[in-house]
């Protein structure tokens, strides 16, 4: 199913903490949008290099396999990367929770 509206982020760079082995943990991380609207397929059935790199993270990191994903790039290595949108939270977002707590 391809997501019939733009993500909310599309277009902004966040900061996003991850576990990325070809970036750093901290990233700027600009969303381009879902990754169904970019490539008009799943990412499940994609050929495409980011495609099978977000299976293997998936796999080894036990990320979600839905479709809920985005594509963008690291605004440092401009690299394009699919991201979760569970990794989408902005990075000191869940400490300052946590501190208030």
């Amino acid at each position: 199913m391809i997501h019939l509206e733009p993500h909310p982020l599309a277009g902004k760079t966040i900061t996003v903490e991850i576990n990325h082995p070809q970036t750093a943990p901290i990233m700027q991380f600009r969303v381009d949008d879902w990754w169904d609207r970019v490539a008009e397929e799943s990412w499940q059935t994609s050929e495409r290099p980011a495609a099978w790199y977000y299976a293997l993270r998936c796999a080894l990191q036990k990320l979600p396999s839905d479709d809920d994903v985005v594509y963008g790039h690291d605004r440092e290595t401009h690299l394009g990367h699919i991201l979760h949108v569970s990794e989408l939270c902005e990075c000191g977002a869940n400490r300052q929770d946590k501190e208030r707590e």
